[in-house]
């Protein structure tokens, strides 16, 4: 019988739920509906597929693997803390039994969800959603696949170098698959990593931002993509001993430098009441625009001067906010376009239903145990908030690297 994340709180005899307890229980509301039915064979039967698109066809091609690649994304850093005897650790143990299964029915072609890997363009982006997800929990995901699942997953990954990737954030969704593929097999295509590092050392614009692509884009793209792929595939670089270096010195120490800057940018863009600028493309992912920040958080990569738990804090407020918004999920669970609530015209036509599920990153700090500063320190205002309550602040510097 599925454990809902409510008896998390239940079990515990709480009358109010902790914070971890509101971003676990978030994490079951949206991520359960998809995984159980790839899990059960039914997902292209039950998700509705919900667009702008002029195209719907080409959307229904691709909208599965971009719910599963988003998915795992964000929860497999949850998941790679392993099941334990707690209500939080029983819950994790059915979210990891539930991911495998979904994934060798992803890559079974005997399966009614066997998806599309290489089909049009779109599969190259959550085919490297889906290996950045393996690569955040290599024990319980890539760990508890069976043999055949493995050999098939890797077949799907490599069938999608076909598609070529553009000149922009595209371009780590080549050199992500080509992580993994050198992490699981110690087999790589090492020229698309070497060709997305030359082109983001040349669009680095300066105190934490990359351009994605030539120009500087004002959107939440260097958290969706550009920071955590980066840094992920720099470290799998590293940990197999290949170079990566920038005017001489390693990159992954630079990279890890200006990931840090930017996150302390993005905690400062939580405003006093929990919400965030409204800017730029993509914003039906909801708070998964903070990914960079909770992975920053993650890695222990925080400014010393930013307290884990006002960050914890801020983000919880976000969360409050777009979760509790009207619309924001149809009648049967499943996550409808928008901001805060269901706002059909601010997807754009490349979103559909399966492309909103990557608000799951905004669940990448759940990885930390809980008695993490992040989470077990008491509550905080975070930047703004205490800014705009006349508490005194530190003056803010731009990074020169």
């Amino acid at each position: 019988m599925a454990i809902a994340a409510a008896a998390v709180l239940a079990a515990c005899g709480c009358s109010q739920r902790s914070d971890r307890e509101i971003w676990v229980d978030e994490l079951d509301r949206i991520a359960r509906p998809l995984l159980e039915n790839l899990a059960a064979g039914t997902l292209k039967q039950n998700m509705p597929v919900e667009s702008n698109a002029k195209d719907m066809a080409s959307r229904h091609a691709v909208t599965h693997l971009e719910g599963l690649g988003r998915v795992m994304v964000g929860i497999a850093p949850w998941l790679e803390l392993g099941p334990d005897d707690s209500p939080e650790g029983k819950l994790r143990e059915e979210f990891i039994s539930l991911s495998v299964k979904a994934i060798a029915n992803a890559v079974d072609p005997d399966s009614p969800d066997y998806l599309n890997f290489n089909k049009g363009r779109q599969p190259l982006v959550d085919a490297a959603f889906l290996a950045h997800g393996l690569l955040r929990a290599p024990k319980q995901l890539w760990g508890n696949l069976d043999d055949i699942t493995r050999r098939r997953l890797v077949d799907e990954l490599k069938s999608s170098r076909i598609i070529r990737p553009s000149e922009s954030n595209w371009l780590l969704f080549s050199a992500m698959v080509e992580a993994a593929l050198l992490e699981f097999t110690g087999e790589w295509d090492k020229a698309p990593v070497d060709y997305a590092l030359q082109r983001f050392k040349e669009w680095y614009k300066g105190d934490g931002w990359y351009g994605d692509g030539p120009a500087f884009h004002f959107d939440y793209y260097n958290s969706f993509v550009i920071h955590p792929m980066l840094m992920q595939v720099l470290e799998v670089m590293d940990r197999h001993g290949i170079p990566a270096e920038l005017d001489g010195k390693p990159f992954l120490k630079i990279e890890a430098q200006r990931y840090a800057r930017y996150a302390a940018i993005q905690e400062r863009l939580i405003s006093p009441e929990g919400t965030y600028p409204v800017v730029g493309r993509s914003l039906c992912y909801r708070f998964g625009a903070f990914q960079a920040l909770e992975d920053v958080c993650l890695r222990h990569l925080l400014p010393e001067d930013i307290d884990p738990a006002q960050v914890r804090s801020g983000i919880t407020a976000v969360i409050r906010r777009q979760m509790a918004a009207p619309g924001t999920f149809d009648d049967s669970g499943w996550l409808r376009p928008g901001f805060c609530g269901h706002q059909t015209d601010i997807g754009e036509r490349y979103i559909s239903t399966g492309s909103l599920y990557l608000v799951c990153a905004g669940f990448v700090a759940l990885g930390l145990p809980e008695d993490d500063p992040f989470w077990s320190r008491p509550s905080a205002s975070w930047t703004s908030k205490k800014g705009w309550e006349g508490i005194n602040l530190k003056a803010d510097h731009a990074i020169k690297l």
